[in-house]
């Protein structure tokens, strides 16, 4: 059946009178903010801490817009007797965001979780050569990183959750003792303090009056009395030369 002529003309008309009762969703920036959803892909925020420049983010980018350096550096050994051992040591991490396509690759391979979504996205430039962020700027772009979404009432608990409160617990514990270790030796000691407050004193005159009475255990000599004459001494034995 042919169509019947101006149906496209009357089927485009129904649209925009629709259109036209409905509220406009038009907003108006920047004097009003836009309501972004929480998992807005603005910008990239770097967690240095968790960096350990294993370049996973650098080969996968399809835009080769991020940018690594580091050095290697010796660390002593722990324990005496063990193996030095090399690290390496950031130098240099930066994002060309006027390269960056805004795929989340890298952020969806780095195995320590250094890379981050940030909803911002109010960091345009008059020069395109300050669209490279370094280090510093990428992490300052962390502190607009949103909180990760709670996890399902019947989900497990992370595991650098489950060990991180695990280690928690220990130094509550440790610390749990120590302090009733001090409580203990604080209460002992006052108790030592309040017995010795309760033992009987001398008084003070009771020791000059005992050292002026003459001592009756051991009676002195009377020198009238000539001394005892010593013991004769035993005969010599007969037949000494």
């Amino acid at each position: 059946m042919p169509p019947i002529p101006g149906s496209g003309l009357a089927k485009g008309l129904a649209v925009t009178l629709r259109t036209m009762t409905k509220k406009t969703v038009t907003e108006q920036y920047p004097d009003a903010q836009p309501e972004l959803p929480p998992r807005t892909r603005g910008v990239i925020g770097l967690f240095e801490e968790n960096c350990t420049v294993c370049m996973l983010c650098a080969r996968e980018c399809p835009d080769w817009c991020i940018y690594i350096d580091s050095h290697k550096e010796t660390v002593p050994a722990a324990t005496p007797g063990g193996r030095d051992r090399s690290r390496n040591v950031l130098d240099r991490f930066a994002i060309d965001f006027s390269l960056c396509m805004y795929c989340g690759i890298c952020i969806e391979v780095c195995p320590f979780d250094a890379l981050f979504w940030s909803p911002e996205f109010e960091y345009s430039e008059t020069d395109i050569r300050d669209l490279t962020h370094e280090r510093d700027k990428l992490r300052e772009w962390m502190w607009t990183v949103p909180a990760p979404p709670a996890l399902d009432p019947g989900a497990e608990e992370p595991k650098e959750l489950a060990a991180a409160r695990k280690t928690a617990d220990k130094l509550a514990a440790r610390q749990e003792t120590a302090r009733q270790e001090v409580a203990q030796a604080t209460e002992r000691h006052a108790d030592e303090q309040a017995r010795a407050a309760e033992r009987p004193t001398r008084p003070m005159g009771d020791s000059k009056q005992q050292t002026d009475q003459p001592r009756t255990d051991h009676p002195r000599p009377d020198r009238n009395q000539p001394y005892p004459s010593p013991k004769p001494d035993r005969p010599e034995q007969e037949g000494r030369e």
